[in-house]
């Protein structure tokens, strides 16, 4: 069972989750907005009041609205971080033989 720790608008209708396991994930919900208590959530003004409800561990809006963390993991997509896989150091230069250190 997951659960959210965070969440952010990401555009559209897409929010950027934060799971207990910490991974992030992006759900995009534009085509799960169908119902009764998701019909004022197409108004992209309103869909971006999402927030993180701590008592019940998903994301909820002020009208009830909220979706099951099982569920937004499942229908979400994995975000890695764009940090590169190495580091490199550069060594000082040394130069050529027979050549002036400084000139």
């Amino acid at each position: 069972m997951h659960f959210i720790t965070s969440v952010e608008y990401a555009g559209e209708f897409k929010l950027l989750l934060g799971f207990e396991d910490g991974s992030r994930r992006l759900a995009d919900l534009q085509s799960r907005l169908v119902g009764e208590i998701f019909q004022p959530l197409r108004d992209i003004a309103y869909f971006k009041t999402v927030r993180l409800n701590e008592d019940i561990d998903t994301v909820c809006w002020e009208n009830g609205a909220d979706f099951s963390p099982d569920f937004l993991h499942e229908i979400s997509q994995p975000v890695y971080s764009q940090q590169p896989s190495h580091s490199a150091v550069a060594e000082p230069r040394q130069p050529p033989d027979g050549a002036k250190a400084n000139r």
